[in-house]
């Protein structure tokens, strides 16, 4: 039996954030997914910036999202340091409802084997440490 993808112990995922992405982890601990748009021309980033990549504006905005991502690249992970028999697949994630923009995160609860370029993924929150919870993607039933 191929045993699925899964994710790092939630007491080994630490973050930092700083003003341009704490609003993105705040969200995340509520179990919201969210993006930065440019509240001048309208351009998501992601990951958050202090300037928009389009117009150069500091002003930006949270634009809830669905929740749903396509799966643009990915790589299947055996074994990490101290943990030899994890299997993650560690992927780039295009986020239709913030179009241009993408997300770096792992795909769970999968046979690394099945995943292809094009699958249509799901947010699910996994609580990590101080008290965060970390956005990881899993197949759409």
């Amino acid at each position: 039996m191929t045993a699925l993808a899964t994710r790092l112990p939630g007491e080994n995922v630490h973050i930092a954030t700083d003003p341009y992405t704490e609003p993105f982890w705040q969200a995340a601990k509520e179990e919201r997914l969210v993006a930065a748009k440019c509240g001048d021309c309208g351009t998501f980033r992601m990951p958050p910036t202090p300037f928009c990549p389009n117009c150069q504006s500091r002003e930006v905005e949270w634009a809830q999202l669905s929740g749903r991502a396509v799966v643009f690249s990915f790589s299947v992970v055996h074994g990490f340091p101290g943990l030899p028999d994890i299997t993650l697949v560690a992927a780039v994630l295009d986020l239709p409802d913030a179009p241009g923009a993408r997300l770096v995160s792992n795909v769970v609860d999968v046979d690394p084997a099945k995943v292809e370029i094009g699958d249509e993924v799901e947010v699910v929150f996994s609580p990590i440490a101080d008290g965060w919870k970390l956005p990881l993607f899993r197949p759409v039933a």
